[in-house]
């Protein structure tokens, strides 16, 4: 299932929209980085399921990034400057999805990870070639409506975080 193609923004695509390009064999627009990986409110509009709160376009944003955060590539903003929002998601008060919603104002940026992280975001999560969505359906969306459909939940984290710490430590020894 493929997550549906709801935003362009900035010259650049979401993850989703590359996605979308590959699989129905038409190129993507050439892509230019602004600073923003992705946005919640990207997703909530055109194709996004009718039956869903807005927050579900931020759960398999929020994800990712907790994931990145909690493995130690967070960026200095949320380090220093918002240490109990910071320290809400470390000790599982609130899910990835509302943690993105509530810390980062819905959006993926460059602020959110440190150098590493933003490295390993760009290949894993942003490129043409990336492999999160594909990992994120394949983990959490089987027999799912839409992939918007997976749960903000703790349990969910702990599924995809282990695939997104297995493409981490992958990704590391490709670089070297």
């Amino acid at each position: 299932m493929i997550l549906p193609a709801t935003a362009q923004q900035n010259n650049g695509l979401c993850g989703q929209c590359a996605m979308r390009a590959r699989a129905t064999a038409q190129p993507p627009p050439k892509r230019t980085f602004s600073g923003k990986y992705d946005d919640a409110d990207w997703h909530y509009g055109g194709d996004f399921p009718s039956d869903l709160p807005n927050a579900a376009g931020a759960t398999h944003i929020g994800m990712f990034v907790a994931s990145c955060i909690l493995q130690g590539l967070v960026g200095e903003l949320h380090a220093e400057d918002f240490p109990e929002e910071l320290e809400g998601l470390q000790s599982r008060e609130i899910t990835p999805g509302a943690w993105l919603i509530a810390a980062c104002d819905e959006k993926f940026t460059d602020e959110e990870l440190n150098d590493e992280g933003n490295a390993f975001a760009m290949d894993y999560y942003y490129s043409d070639g990336a492999q999160y969505l594909s990992d994120y359906e394949r983990t959490l969306c089987r027999g799912l409506k839409t992939a918007y459909h997976a749960q903000d939940t703790w349990e969910s984290f702990d599924k995809i975080d282990k695939v997104i710490r297995e493409r981490f430590t992958e990704w590391r020894k490709r670089i070297g």
